[in-house]
C-alpha cells in the first residue's frame, strides 16, 4: 500500500515546478560567468509568462480595488518563500501608499518568526490558515490572496477555501497550470515560467513571477484607489530623511511650486504631500483641502475639479 510521501512524490513529480533538468545536470562544473549567463536568460522568461496572465491579474485587481474603496482589506496568505513574498509586498504599502498596516496583510505559515526561520511543517495546515484568517475577523468585503508556486500547498489553498466560504473575494496565484489554488479561487492566476535552474528551486523563477505579480496587484489597485496623482506617489509617508526630501520632490513636479511655497504647504498640511498639492494647485486653505479630499474618497483628480467647480 503507498505511503503518503509515495503519493506525494507521484503528485510533485507532475507539477512543472518540480521537473528535473538534464540538460543543466552538469551545471555545478560550469564557469561561474556562464552558470550566472544562464540563470539570466532563466529569469529573462518570466515577463512573457506573466504578459500571458495579464487579462486575469487585471480582473483580480479590478474587484480587489472596489472592496478596498468600500473599507475592505487585502490579505495575503502563503508559506515558506512565497508567504516571505506576501509580507514583503504588504509591509512595503504603508510607507508607499500611506495605507493603514491592517489595510494590506501579509499571513505566512508559522507565523512572523517563519520569516527568518523556516517553519515549513506549518504549509501542511489548512486548518492554521482559517484560523489566522479568523483571528483577523474576516469579512465580505475582504479579498484574500493565497500564494504557492506550486499550487498545491494546503496552508494557501486553506486560506483560499476559508476566504471563499465566508465571502471574501479570493486569488490564486501559482505557477503551475491547473492547479489545486486555482480551481478554489474566484480569480485563478497561474503564471507557469517552466522547470528552476534548480530542481524544484521555486525561489528562483516562480518567486520572480510571483513578486512581479504582486508589485502589479498592490501597485495598481493603490493606483484605482487614488493614492497617485498621474505617476507620482501621492500618499507617500515621509518617514525618513529620504521620503522627506522625495515628497518635496513630488510636491514640486506636481504643481511647478517654487521651494518656499513647497515648504509652506507641507507645514500647512502636517507633511501631507497630497493635500499640499492640492492647496497649491487649486488655492484653497489646508482645512478645505482636507474636506474635498474627504469629500473625492482621497481622489486627488476628483478633488481637484470639485475645487474648480466650487
Amino acid at each position: 500500500m503507498p505511503s503518503t510521501y509515495d503519493e506525494l512524490r507521484a503528485q510533485l513529480a507532475t507539477l512543472t515546478t518540480e521537473a528535473f533538468r538534464p540538460e543543466l545536470a552538469d551545471i555545478d562544473r560550469l564557469p561561474t560567468l556562464e552558470i550566472a549567463r544562464i540563470m539570466n536568460a532563466e529569469d529573462a522568461t518570466v515577463p512573457a509568462s506573466v504578459a500571458a496572465q495579464l487579462p486575469a491579474i487585471a480582473a483580480a485587481i479590478d474587484g480587489t480595488a472596489e472592496r478596498m474603496s468600500r473599507g475592505g482589506r487585502l490579505i495575503y496568505a502563503g508559506a515558506g518563500t512565497a508567504g516571505r513574498l506576501g509580507v514583503l509586498d504588504a509591509s512595503e504599502c504603508p510607507p508607499t501608499f500611506n495605507t493603514d498596516p491592517s489595510e494590506v496583510v501579509g499571513l505566512i505559515a508559522g507565523g512572523p518568526t517563519a520569516m527568518v526561520k523556516a517553519s515549513e511543517g506549518a504549509e501542511d495546515s489548512k486548518e492554521l490558515a482559517a484560523a489566522d484568517l479568523d483571528e483577523l475577523r474576516l469579512t465580505a468585503d475582504d479579498t484574500v490572496l493565497g500564494i504557492s508556486a506550486s499550487g498545491r500547498t494546503p496552508y494557501a489553498i486553506g486560506a483560499v477555501e476559508h476566504a471563499r466560504a465566508l465571502g471574501a473575494l479570493t486569488i490564486g496565484l501559482s505557477c503551475n497550470a491547473d492547479s489545486a489554488l486555482g480551481a478554489a479561487a474566484d480569480h485563478p492566476i497561474e503564471v507557469v515560467v517552466g522547470p528552476e535552474l534548480l530542481t524544484g528551486s521555486t525561489r528562483l523563477k516562480a518567486g520572480t513571477a510571483q513578486k512581479v505579480v504582486l508589485n502589479m496587484i498592490s501597485t495598481i489597485t493603490m493606483i484605482r484607489l487614488g493614492k497617485t496623482y498621474g505617476n507620482l506617489m501621492v500618499d507617500v509617508r515621509a518617514s525618513n530623511d529620504k521620503l522627506r526630501a522625495r515628497s518635496r520632490h513630488i510636491v514640486s513636479l506636481a504643481t511647478g511650486a517654487s521651494d518656499a511655497e513647497i515648504e509652506s504647504a507641507l507645514a500647512s498640511t502636517d507633511g501631507e504631500v497630497k493635500n499640499a498639492i492640492l492647496t497649491l494647485l487649486a488655492g484653497v486653505d489646508a482645512e478645505t483641502a482636507s474636506r474635498l479630499l474627504k469629500e473625492s474618497a482621497g481622489h486627488l483628480r476628483a478633488a481637484l475639479s470639485a475645487a474648480s467647480h466650487a
